[in-house]
């Protein structure tokens, strides 16, 4: 009954548009109170929340997004890759998803990426033809391909509640983020083959080439630097993060794309959404030490434990409740209300903790497309000026071949744990 009613109001304060981070800091905060425990143990909560090396990647990887973002770096990156792929069958579309690909593994954010590219590549697909709704659902998509491909800050976030390692979480999702993008770039093959209204882009010349694959030649060497760094055990994330930063500045002040003025609008955007995230984290820890301290998760993994045996029919009740919680939550919300409660039941169920992690991703990912309100579905309709029902709509098949390769890591957990483990 206890956890019937926290989670009414928890819901019921959430539909009202109470924020996320308030919510669950004033709720933590109450039941404390309710128990006759010390409010003191919301403080440290709320310090314990931050007492984490790990988490200063996160404002570090949101500056260096920015900083490329107001730097037109997408559109150095995407006029590449169209370079060399746009005159094949749905070309503009291959460019896109492995623009984002690339962008992805710089920025670690699924509404960074969605900005970026889409801000150019929107213009570019629609004067060839492609249809509204699909250019919209492809780059809403793509974007979400920020938070799967590392370096990811949900996978950050992730492993800082789980105690797991962040290298082993980014090295899980190469391999599935690279399976999602191909079934992206396939289907914009597909489309462009069968669509009548595409209209073929001319081969670019070899001059054309070389000059374009020359100005986004720093980004791509930028993604290089930063994942094999981490990889290679040469930088910490954290680490990483910060000669990312670095490096932005170098490439958009060489290539004298920036000024102090952008710098400003970057640092403040950085600010914006760190502190943002950073709220939640800290409403979230409250609440998760409330939950804690009123034996829910345990309660929770006795439940499951007794109810449910099968570990599909666990990840199945999970992606459920994940895909609902979309349509009112952004990522970092969902996953901190979430992970702590259901974490206690993974050891019990003997399910890999980095593995179920990808899972959680990818189905993070569809909730940031799934309508009414996914956030990617916003930042695509802001950029384009385009109307809710066209980027709706063109979402759909994109949210179908997310959950074909949610079935691929389910079924084949190598997808995510051969890079890391070896097996």
């Amino acid at each position: 009954m206890t956890v019937a009613i926290i989670l009414f109001i928890l819901i019921l304060a959430l539909l009202i548009g109470i924020p996320v981070a308030f919510v669950l800091g004033g709720m933590g905060l109450a039941m404390l109170l309710w128990a006759d425990l010390s409010p003191m143990m919301a403080t440290m909560a709320l310090h314990s929340s931050f007492d984490s090396f790990v988490l200063l990647s996160v404002p570090l990887f949101l500056l260096m997004s920015n900083i490329l973002l107001k730097g037109g770096v997408g559109r150095d990156l995407f006029s590449a890759v169209q370079s060399w792929v746009g005159h094949w069958p749905g070309g503009l579309g291959i460019a896109t998803i492995t623009s984002c690909t690339i962008f992805s593994a710089i920025s670690g954010s699924s509404v960074a990426t969605a900005a970026t590219i889409g801000s150019v590549a929107i213009k570019e697909m629609t004067d060839r033809g492609y249809e509204r709704p699909f250019v919209y659902g492809l780059i809403a998509a793509g974007g979400t391909l920020g938070i799967l491909i590392p370096p990811s800050i949900p996978m950050i976030v992730y492993g800082v509640i789980t105690e797991e390692s962040i290298v082993d979480l980014f090295l899980a999702g190469v391999v599935p983020g690279l399976l999602m993008a191909g079934l992206f770039i396939l289907y914009s093959f597909a489309y462009a083959r069968f669509s009548k209204q595409y209209v073929p882009c001319a081969k670019a010349s070899r001059a054309e080439r070389n000059r374009a694959s020359l100005r986004a030649l720093p980004t791509v060497l930028l993604a290089i630097v930063i994942i094999g760094g981490i990889y290679t055990g040469i930088f910490t994330p954290t680490e990483s993060a910060g000669v990312g930063v670095a490096c932005s500045l170098v490439i958009v002040l060489v290539m004298r794309t920036f000024s102090f003025e952008k710098f400003k609008q970057a640092s403040m955007q950085t600010m914006k959404t760190t502190i943002t995230i950073f709220l939640i984290m800290a409403g979230a820890k409250v609440f998760g030490k409330a939950i804690t301290l009123y034996q829910i998760p345990q309660d929770i993994s006795m439940m499951v434990s007794e109810n449910i045996s099968e570990i599909g029919l666990f990840i199945a009740a999970v992606c459920l409740v994940l895909l609902i919680m979309g349509f009112f939550l952004e990522s970092i919300s969902m996953l901190l209300i979430m992970v702590p409660v259901l974490s206690p039941s993974l050891a019990s169920m003997g399910i890999d903790p980095i593995w179920f992690g990808i899972i959680f991703v990818i189905m993070i990912e569809c909730a940031l497309i799934s309508p009414p309100v996914g956030l990617n579905l916003f930042v695509i309709q802001a950029v384009s000026g385009g109307s809710s029902a066209e980027v709706i709509k063109g979402v759909w098949p994109f949210i179908l071949l997310m959950l074909v390769c949610l079935f691929a890591v389910y079924f084949i957990p190598s997808l995510a744990l051969y890079v890391p483990y070896g097996v």
